[in-house]
């Protein structure tokens, strides 16, 4: 394996120039491109002057949002599982004895529910809503995005490794969205990631940042020197290298080189885990390749083909509204203005007065143009899934109907959202993985219908363990927040739910101090209402 600097740093030019090669522009200068037209920098480079007003109708911003919206919205849930192991029901699961030689079936089964609770605790803390949101607009814009998991020894955890709490545990995941151009991938033919040779990343990174990692891992003093000449406005260019080292019995484990272009800044060192801790999301996928396709590269001429619609037939409004105006200079002395009310001076004839001011009528604009520009904004937000019924534009008798004809629209977006579950489902195996290899012994936070716990965790006990990761889709019918709350209502009244099942489904925010609620004596508060 070549983990030289120098190397390293060939190996990534030789990538970035297959994706350089992509398409018809590349694949770096097209997601330029598709950002500013996302973004509404749609008549960038188009020359066309500061002597008219040129309109942008963003339908590809429309769209984007719209599908992203989509995909985010249906609510999913992760639920854990080891090979080899039955798939526990969580009402029977009792605290195991954790102190047997080996973890038994029950134990096993029983840490698969913890770490369901867990990876609620864990999105919470590196805030995944956000990351998600991220990573779909990144994916948008320019194909494929890259959620990237790490270790950070400097996390402070709040707990202990010993009951007296003198010995401070700190280190645990954090989170990071990489755009796919400071990505590259050993074999860009294999779609799988964990498949891939060798990954490397791309990182410009404040200089006393890398020159403290330099330190810390044992850089000398004239390495250190070196780093610190060839930084360029207070940033260095680091390439992370991660691969996979196989060893005689076919095991292999995940391990990293870090250099900028003269230097290692962090020699090989042996991550301890199985899995790249990579997870990959595309928004459209090439046949035969890792990296994937934008819907924007496509929607471009159909956006300027509006925006030059639009342009003309506001200009050619204005033209109407404002006609030119041709003045006789031998008789008109006086400047003309716009102004309402204007007296101008004529000196002659009638003839001449006749004569002195006219206007040209501009020629009529085509009828049916204004249909063509709404036809053609119609026509691309229906071939592109976003169309009046899925935006919400188009009316129904009822929320019922509504729902149906929304939920048939949305059909088209199923394959986008199983790309997305998909890459849930590897985030999860990720975060897991170290879990059982980076934790030691610690409490695992947990929070579900019953509060905050910590539940006893021993990662050596389940590091041979295979997890897997499955996405649970909640399959409710689309309806507003006020909807959901009246059926709930409904349903309380008439008893079908009781009051905690009803303050537990209620949205976020709908009540105040909710857990509050849920701990009181529903006795007590039927006593007071008396």
């Amino acid at each position: 394996m070549n983990n030289k600097p120098l190397e390293i740093f060939e190996e990534y030019r030789k990538g970035s120039n297959f994706k350089a090669s992509i398409g018809s522009k590349g694949l770096y200068e097209q997601s330029k491109i598709n950002e500013r037209f996302f973004i509404g920098d749609q008549w960038y480079g188009a020359k066309c002057g500061n002597d008219r007003p040129l309109v942008r109708h963003n339908i590809i911003k429309r769209i984007g949002n719209y599908k992203m919206s989509q995909v985010l919205n249906t609510p999913i849930a992760l639920t854990f599982s080891a090979d080899g192991f039955p798939t526990p029901k969580t009402d029977s699961l009792k605290t195991p004895d954790l102190k047997t030689a080996n973890p038994t079936a029950e134990e096993i089964s029983y840490m698969m529910s913890v770490f369901k609770d867990y990876y609620k605790s864990t999105a919470e803390r590196v805030r995944l809503n956000d990351l998600n949101e991220r990573v779909l607009r990144s994916s948008y814009i320019s194909g494929s995005s890259v959620l990237y998991t790490y270790w950070d020894s400097s996390v402070s955890t709040g707990l202990y490794a010993d009951k007296g709490k003198t010995a401070k545990l700190n280190g645990d995941i954090c989170c990071e969205v990489l755009d796919i151009n400071d990505i590259v991938f050993a074999d860009p033919y294999t779609e799988d990631i964990q498949n891939q040779p060798y990954i490397i990343i791309s990182a410009d990174k404040d200089k006393e940042a890398v020159l403290r990692e330099a330190r810390l891992n044992g850089a000398d003093i004239a390495a250190l020197k070196r780093l610190d000449e060839a930084a360029n406005d207070g940033k260095i260019t680091i390439l992370t290298k991660l691969y996979k080292a196989f060893t005689p019995d076919g095991g292999y484990t995940v391990k990293c080189v870090k250099v900028s272009e003269n230097e290692t800044v962090r020699k090989e060192f042996d991550t301890g885990l199985r899995l790249y801790p990579l997870a990959l999301f595309s928004w459209e996928r090439r046949s035969s390749l890792i990296y994937g396709e934008s819907e924007i590269t496509y929607l471009i001429p159909n956006q300027i083909a509006i925006n030059r619609m639009i342009t003309a037939n506001v200009w050619s409004a204005m033209s109407t509204g404002m006609p030119i105006m041709l003045v006789n200079g031998d008789t008109v002395t006086d400047k003309i203005t716009n102004d309402p009310g204007q007296i101008i001076k004529i000196f002659g004839s009638n003839e001449d007065v006749s004569g002195a001011v006219k206007y040209i009528s501009p020629p009529t604009f085509a009828e049916d143009f204004e249909n063509s520009i709404n036809s053609l904004i119609n026509n691309t937000l229906t071939q592109s899934g976003a169309n009046e019924v899925a935006l919400g534009d188009s009316k129904a008798d009822n929320a019922t109907a509504l729902a149906t004809m929304q939920n048939a629209a949305l059909m088209p977006l199923q394959l986008v959202k199983n790309r997305f579950y998909s890459f849930s489902e590897d985030l999860a195996r990720i975060w897991a993985d170290f879990w059982i290899t980076h934790y030691g012994k610690r409490a695992l936070k947990t929070k579900n219908k019953n509060g905050i716990s910590y539940k006893e965790f021993d990662a050596q006990r389940y590091k041979d363990l295979a997890i897997r990761a499955t996405v649970e889709v909640s399959n409710s019918a689309v309806y507003s927040e006020k909807e959901r709350i009246e059926l709930l209502l409904t349903m309380f009244d008439k008893g079908i739910i009781s009051r905690e099942q009803l303050l537990i489904r209620l949205p976020d925010g709908a009540v105040k101090d909710r857990n509050e609620l849920l701990n009181e004596d529903y006795a007590e508060v039927q006593n007071e209402r008396i």
